[in-house]
């Protein structure tokens, strides 16, 4: 009996030593936490914008307008959502130029628009900001599935973007500009459209003018994915190797950008600025210490539009 109590007496005070020492450790792990969240990053110099991503006094602002697509026979199956932006100075009287962008509205780019359309810096440019597809959840439940979760449409994304095909150019040409088209007059001059993305959105706007040049033109990728995802590590070769293509290209990446099994994308990014260089393209390459976001590339999008449009008719 009286080991028993023994045994009791140190088991209290184990519990007691724990529970001071978690007391005790919850402050630390607290600060530790906060060091960490307020800890530099490469980032942190590029979140700073300049007046031209902001809306200015006195300048007209465009309007968004959304539809929803989902008659595509290139992607079938797939639904997404689509923005579009239409500058205050549109009047109907002359096709306008055109802007299509990945993954959405990026860039601050509706806010630049205006304050660059309104300054004569670029034409008069709508845009067509353009979601990835997506499959429509089933109606059923997975095996497994919380029944209080509904089930995730499954993306489509990475097969429209990484593909190294002229299929999302023909979606864009087949499907998108002429639905666009029905309500506002857009250019046929490939020189007047321009294609953007982020990431494995930054490699598609580059395959669709590398596709069909005859159509897009201009190209702005930020951290693209010019990695093996699908194999877009092919393409400083397929640059070297093929006729030189009547395309203007700006390209950003940062040294702290990612490095993962299907490749790195910083040295993918300065081995496709070399070979686009070897070969004469019309082509500007904006190298900084960023990770892979879009604050780089939304901080000199200004610049960006300036430079792209820099000898078209405003």
């Amino acid at each position: 009996m009286s080991q028993d109590r023994s045994s009791s007496g140190i088991l209290r005070f184990v519990k007691a030593l724990r529970s001071y020492v978690a007391l005790w450790l919850l402050p630390v792990a607290a600060m530790g936490m906060a060091a960490a969240a307020k800890a530099p990053s490469p980032d942190d110099q590029y979140k700073k914008l300049a007046p031209d991503s902001e809306e200015q006094p006195g300048v007209p602002k465009g309007k968004l307008e959304k539809l929803t697509w989902d008659k595509s026979k290139v992607f079938p199956g797939t639904i997404r959502e689509v923005t579009v932006y239409v500058p205050a100075q549109y009047d109907g009287t002359k096709p306008a130029a055109v802007f299509v962008c990945q993954d959405g509205v990026l860039y601050k780019a509706p806010t630049v628009f205006d304050n660059l359309i309104a300054r004569k810096e670029m034409p008069v440019t709508i845009g067509i900001f353009i979601q990835p597809g997506a499959f429509p959840a089933q109606a059923g439940r997975e095996a497994g599935q919380a029944s209080r979760r509904p089930p995730a449409r499954r993306a489509n994304r990475s097969k429209e973007y990484d593909t190294l095909s002229d299929d999302y150019a023909r979606f864009l040409l087949e499907e998108i500009l002429p639905e666009v088209g029905k309500k506002y007059q857009l250019t046929k001059d490939p020189d007047g459209r321009c294609i953007a993305g982020s990431s494995s959105g930054g490699i598609c706007a580059f395959t669709v003018c590398w596709q069909r040049p005859d159509e897009f033109r201009k190209c702005f990728t930020t951290v693209g994915s010019f990695t093996n995802i699908r194999g877009g590590d092919k393409y400083p070769e397929l640059v070297r190797s093929s006729p030189k293509k009547p395309i203007r290209i700006f390209q950003q990446d940062g040294a702290s950008d990612i490095v993962n099994q299907f490749g790195s994308w910083p040295e993918a990014n300065k081995a496709m600025a070399k070979a686009l260089d070897e070969k004469g393209y019309d082509h500007k390459f904006v190298f900084g210490e960023g990770v892979h976001s879009g604050n780089h590339g939304t901080q000199i999008f200004p610049e960006v539009m300036r430079w792209m449009w820099r000898d078209y008719p405003k």
